[in-house]
């Protein structure tokens, strides 16, 4: 049988991380999140807050530099990617990342064939 692996965040559990402060919890984090978090939370990030302390469904956020914390998993945030707002379903492993790092920006380019006003040339060398 099939042991589920429990998840853990340097050595504490998630039912232990959601007990943390927002201080304890960055004495666990890498420096630069740590740094973030001990400065204190924008007007926007406590407006965010606030909405995930309240569990509301269909929280759209602009702001991508918001450190993911374990009151978070399972939620459903909409982060904007400066054109439209893309949902994303938060898991343990995401925690202590940032929310625009799962929200591209740029989509990938497909180049298939010339566009109107190509050269001679390039429409050529599309043919064979």
């Amino acid at each position: 049988m099939m042991k589920k692996k429990v998840f853990t965040y340097h050595g504490k559990t998630m039912e232990e991380l959601k007990h943390l402060s927002v201080k304890e919890f960055a004495q666990l984090v890498p420096a630069r999140q740590r740094r973030t978090l001990l400065r204190g939370l924008t007007t926007e990030q406590e407006a965010l807050m606030k909405k995930i302390e309240l569990k509301k469904q269909n929280i759209e956020t602009h702001c991508r530099d918001f450190i993911i914390l374990p009151e978070m998993v399972g939620m459903m945030i909409k982060v904007h990617t400066g054109k439209d707002f893309v949902p994303i379903m938060i898991q343990e492993e995401m925690i202590g990342h940032r929310l625009g790092e799962f929200a591209h920006t740029r989509k990938m380019v497909g180049h298939n064939a010339p566009g109107v006003g190509a050269t001679r040339s390039s429409a050529a060398a599309s043919v064979r």
